[in-house]
């Protein structure tokens, strides 16, 4: 406890008592009482009574109100020297603000009546708080001239970007090309931001992948990353937002890319895209804002046009499948009416060889009827085939066959088409065992691995056939010196309607190879670089 002429010393400083001498401090030091509060305390409260007053001598307090809207805001900070609490006792009203010490505080308290005869009894009292209450009041409106201008600011901000939300979402909502889409979607939330570049990706659900076209040079490309991996990939995986003001102080940022390019990341902001059902269905990646790190008003926006982005991008998927079923089903009735207006010529050609067979005597014109009678069951089986496919029914008649001899046989046909297209065929067949297939299935997938290749050999070439065995698969290679393919087209070349250099054909081809293989619980792979060729391996499980 502070003595009497300690009391008075602090008095002084206080500016309710500014000018006053130690005599006229004298009568009030001996009726004040010293109160310490701890950081935290509620002070008063609004609305209770107004029966004491104080005089801070060290520490510090908030003065707040409650807006109709449920909100605290504070109307001031006081200080060392300052009084608060001194109108409800003047007035006789209820408190009209909250005020909590916000900082361990000392204070001089005195009751209401004590205060009030105070003012009444002291002139120089009564001067400085009414000086110190002009002071606040002016204090208080440029307060509320700056809160004001804040707000301004603030709600032209929000307007602007409302605005550009609005802007984004009908140019997103405009288009069901989901190329041009991410594009838009990227566009949209890099100058909104004001960030420097970035990218959209997309989930993968079945690759477990992040998936994404960037421009490189002239051309388009995919590029994918696991889930998992990088931020963007963790991100994907966990559905939190990832900001981070400089990416080198961040142990999760892969310099590499910054290496490769000569680009300097500084900020990145990292977030899902989420449909309505709260599924991740993509990631945003935002780099490098123009005037620092990006803001949690950045965050609030993506997060707007994430609900923009998601639904147009299902909306574009939907339509690319409705379109795909479309085209399936329309190469469905094509094949259907095929069949049914070629069943019974082909009938009657497969009748007309057989005879041609029994009644020549001629060995020769025997096998040339076998060849005739074969192929017209290729034909017909291939348009079922076609048919099967795009109805997505399956049935295969796999069996144990002895490899080497079928193999001969579909590559002595191969090499009289590939002949005539300027093709040498290599044979480098070493398997000679039993494998488990269906026959006519299996020879049809090599025909049309087989023409593939001699497409992407307009000028002539060669292709090579390798057969071995592998750890109980037979190994079946295609190896051709053509033209190859990009990275982009290998990636998608088992998708339906997916073709690379053609001017004919439906796209289903390598398709309906895929699920052929597939369906032999084999595997398929590809290996391919532009200008030097590509080859095609085919796994299917030994007898």
């Amino acid at each position: 406890m502070a003595s009497l002429k300690e009391r008075i010393t602090r008095l002084q400083s206080s500016a309710l008592f500014r000018g006053m001498t130690r005599e006229s401090l004298e009568p009030l030091a001996k009726i004040l009482n010293e109160e310490s509060h701890k950081a935290g305390t509620v002070l008063m409260d609004m609305n209770a009574p107004g029966d004491k007053v104080y005089i801070i001598e060290k520490g510090r307090v908030r003065v707040s109100r409650v807006t109709s809207y449920g909100e605290e805001t504070t109307l001031q900070e006081l200080t060392a020297g300052d009084i608060v609490g001194e109108l409800a006792p003047l007035d006789g009203h209820m408190r009209s603000a909250k005020v909590t010490v916000t900082e361990d505080a000392v204070m001089f308290a005195v009751s209401g009546e004590e205060f009030e005869q105070l003012l009444k009894s002291n002139h120089d009292v009564s001067y400085n708080l009414l000086r110190e209450l002009g002071d606040r009041l002016r204090r208080a409106n440029d307060n509320i001239i700056s809160r004001l201008e804040e707000q301004r600011v603030n709600i032209e901000g929000r307007m602007l970007r409302l605005h550009k939300l609005t802007e984004a979402s009908k140019s997103i909502n405009s288009t069901l090309d989901l190329d041009k889409l991410l594009t838009r979607i990227l566009e949209a939330a890099t100058s909104s931001l004001d960030a420097d570049r970035g990218t959209v990706y997309l989930v993968d659900d079945i690759k477990k992948e992040l998936w994404s076209k960037v421009l490189q040079g002239s051309n388009m490309a995919e590029i994918r990353l696991p889930i998992g991996k990088g931020i963007a990939g963790v991100v994907a995986e966990t559905g939190e937002t990832i900001n981070i003001p400089d990416v080198y102080q961040d142990k999760r940022f892969n310099r590499d890319f910054d290496k490769k390019t000569g680009y300097r990341t500084r900020s990145m902001l990292c977030m899902p895209m989420k449909n309505k059902d709260g599924k991740i269905i993509g990631v945003f990646q935002l780099l490098n804002r123009t005037d620092g790190a990006f803001t949690k008003d950045d965050e609030e926006f993506i997060d707007a046009l994430s609900a923009h982005a998601s639904v147009a991008v299902e909306n574009a998927r939907v339509a690319q499948e409705m379109v795909q079923n479309e085209r399936l089903s329309a190469i469905g009735r094509m094949a259907s009416t095929i069949i049914h207006d070629i069943k019974n010529p082909m009938s009657t050609l497969r009748v007309y060889a057989q005879v041609m067979k029994r009644k020549s005597g001629n060995e020769e014109a025997g096998k040339l009827a076998d060849e005739m009678i074969h192929q017209v069951d290729r034909f017909v089986n291939m348009t079922q085939e076609i048919l099967d496919f795009t109805k997505g029914v399956s049935s295969l008649n796999i069996v144990d066959l002895e490899f080497g001899e079928i193999m001969n046989s579909v590559l002595d046909f191969i090499q009289q088409d590939l002949e005539k297209h300027n093709v040498k065929l290599l044979r480098e067949t070493q398997f000679k065992g039993m494998v488990k297939m269906d026959q006519d299935k299996m020879v049809r997938v090599f025909y049309n691995i087989a023409s593939n290749a001699r497409d992407a050999m307009p000028n002539g070439g060669s292709l090579t056939v390798r057969t071995n065995e592998a750890k109980g698969y037979v190994n079946i290679e295609f190896v051709d010196s053509g033209t190859g393919m990009p990275d982009e087209v290998k990636k998608r070349i088992f998708e339906p309607f997916m073709t690379y250099g053609k001017k004919h054909g439906t796209g289903l081809g390598m398709a309906i190879v895929k699920k052929v293989v597939d369906d032999h619980k084999g595997r398929i792979e590809i290996d391919s670089e532009m200008g030097k060729g590509t080859t095609i391996r085919i796994l299917l499980p030994a007898a």
